[in-house]
């Protein structure tokens, strides 16, 4: 019997592309990558519906360095995806040798991605993961020149598929003929994908150009603003906004909030100066209850020390002109 590791996403196409494996008779086991743009939590949901098992590794770090400079560069939006693909594969490849499987898989479907799943992008992905003669992309197979796996007797090239296109017709068909009764819609799940987001990120990748993944984690959450090249600031909405910034402040950021009137927490980001703790004490006070006050008292605090400072609440119409 072959062994098979596959790329799982979660999505229809990956998970019917390891039970066509499956169905055959092939080992199948899958891996899912988790980074600040995606996690594992389709990926978990379809493996224990499938009833493989599954492998989780975080890649953070490296995947947010690729980000910022993608090789073969990005889609409508701060989406590598040919160099994301290939980079998964690389991984993949890695953990292949070092646990003997036969080859790696994924559900990537000829055609369907116009920019990053077209014949050309397909063999950039695999030239680039180091094992290009080691891949199969089962869901369109036959349509795709013969792989060693098939010349070998590993799979079956007759019971492998040859759906090509934006339709998802065909997928749909056969998870109702193979008992696939739960996955979720086409698109989303990367944030990379979404211009506000892309929007954020390219702005804190312009301006800081070592962000690590932390920074990335704040882009998350709340209002962000750009107060100056030197400085960013992250206000909660809420209170459930309010605990993540706090979790999630690193040992360099500031944290802004007002004192004697209820309202948001604010992460004060990068290399501030005075002005930009000024700003930011003035911008989070005007989203606060003590909005309407002639000068409020702020606390701010990192790094071992705090301090208090007065400052005039900024009014909402000003601070909209560095949100991000």
């Amino acid at each position: 019997m072959s062994k098979a590791l596959g790329l799982l996403s979660g999505g229809l196409d990956s998970s019917l592309a390891a039970l066509c494996l499956n169905r055959q008779g092939v080992d199948v086991t899958c891996i899912a990558f988790v980074t600040p743009f995606f996690g594992a939590q389709k990926a978990r949901r379809a493996a224990e519906q499938l009833g493989i098992p599954l492998l989780v590794r975080d890649i953070g770090a490296m995947h947010l360095e690729m980000v910022k400079s993608p090789r073969y560069g990005y889609g409508k939006n701060m989406n590598p995806c040919i160099d994301c693909h290939a980079m998964m594969f690389r991984m993949a490849g890695e953990i292949m040798g070092a646990e003997r499987f036969d080859f790696l898989f994924s559900g990537e479907v000829l055609g369907q991605r116009p920019m990053s799943q077209n014949l050309s992008a397909l063999r950039a992905v695999a030239n680039y993961s180091g094992c290009p003669e080691r891949i199969l992309r089962p869901m369109s197979a036959k349509l795709l020149p013969i792989t060693a796996m098939e010349e070998q007797g590993l799979v079956d090239r007759s019971q492998l598929l040859d759906i090509q296109g934006r339709s998802r017709r065909r997928q749909e068909e056969l998870a109702k003929e193979w008992g696939l009764t739960e996955y979720p819609s086409s698109g989303g799940g990367c944030l990379l994908t979404e211009k506000h987001f892309s929007d954020r990120l390219r702005d804190l990748v312009n301006h800081e150009p070592e962000c690590t993944v932390g920074d990335v984690e704040l882009l998350k959450t709340g209002r962000q603003f750009r107060l100056s090249p030197r400085a960013r600031l992250a206000v909660g909405r809420n209170q459930q906004d309010n605990e993540s910034l706090h979790g999630l402040a690193g040992e360099r950021d500031l944290l802004v909030r007002v004192i004697g009137f209820s309202g948001p927490l604010g992460v004060l980001s990068g290399s501030p100066d005075e002005a930009d703790v000024a700003s930011a004490a003035a911008v989070v006070a005007g989203y606060g209850k003590g909005s309407g006050e002639g000068e409020v008292e702020v606390l701010v605090s990192g790094g071992g020390s705090e301090r208090r400072v007065q400052v005039v609440p900024c009014p909402l119409e000003r601070s909209r002109n560095w949100l991000l």
